[in-house]
């Protein structure tokens, strides 16, 4: 099914999933998909690198079973070429899901591949050539790279108009920025629908690593267990629980779970969401 067939006149929130390829063996992130299956996600998004072929996760695709499959695909280091083989393997698949991506500029500047440069021309690239649903990413609190909102809204109006059919969120923490985010979003003319993206807390160290890498506001509640606690497993599976009912009271269109290859903290939630 695609993401449009997905988020059509749904009653309730859409449940998603995001894993990715482990450096290691991928027997306990199979074991861990056998789990979250049980909730009956919409679709599982597997993260990817350049145009899919920089790490195993086309390998790994092809072991994930019974599951509707969303992989990333990004194009600030790839080819139009090595683009066009992925999207043709994907589709070989029976695939019909992919989410497009800038990715992150690599440091070495040789690495930067100047056939794409922006997330919308990997969108347009797709949409000439292939029936699949495009997802694409959307940022609450802004893009770090991106000198206002404004300016971000505007990028992101370009991913739509180039054939984008659902937005993604970046993890927040504050679901005052992800409504902000949605009455802009609207105000702007973009209908299409918005999955909000969740990352279930787990330690301090992950919470700076976080805040470093991007615009992410920590609400007064987190400051103070992150003074508290190092381990935060228990008091983020209670946080996010109260976030996912506040944004499932207001009307959210998905919740997409970054569940770091772990079942235990998404799993503890949604059974909370159920109580």
């Amino acid at each position: 099914m695609n993401l449009k067939e997905i988020y059509s006149d749904n009653k309730q929130p859409v449940i998603s999933f995001e894993v990715f390829p482990p450096k290691d063996s991928d027997e306990n992130l199979l074991s861990e998909i056998n789990i979250l299956k049980q909730y009956n996600p919409a679709f599982i998004s597997l993260t990817c690198g350049a145009g899919g072929k920089e790490n195993k996760s086309f390998e790994l695709l092809k072991k994930i079973k019974e599951v509707n499959l969303m992989p990333h695909f990004t194009c600030i280091s790839s080819s139009k070429q090595s683009v066009e083989e992925g999207l043709k393997e994907i589709e070989a698949m029976g695939i019909e899901n992919i989410l497009a991506l800038r990715g992150d500029i690599p440091q070495d500047p040789e690495l930067i591949c100047h056939d794409f440069n922006f997330a919308n021309e990997l969108v347009s690239f797709i949409k000439e050539r292939t029936n699949l649903s495009i997802g694409v990413a959307g940022y609450p609190e802004g893009h770090i790279e991106s000198p206002d909102l404004k300016t971000d809204i505007e990028n992101l109006k370009r991913k739509v108009a180039a054939g984008a059919d659902v937005i993604f969120t970046q993890l927040f923490f504050d679901n005052n920025k992800f409504y902000d985010f949605i009455e802009r979003v609207r105000n702007a003319g973009i209908e299409i629908p918005i999955a909000a993206g969740i990352m279930p807390v787990i330690s301090k160290k992950q919470i700076e690593r976080m805040v470093s890498m991007a615009k992410i506001t920590v609400p007064q509640e987190l400051q103070n267990a992150m003074q508290k606690y190092d381990c935060l497993k228990d008091f983020g599976i209670d946080f996010a629980a109260k976030q996912c009912k506040d944004l499932i009271k207001n009307g959210v269109q998905g919740l997409h779970f970054f569940t770091l290859n772990k079942s235990y903290s998404t799993t503890k939630i949604l059974n909370n969401i159920k109580e």
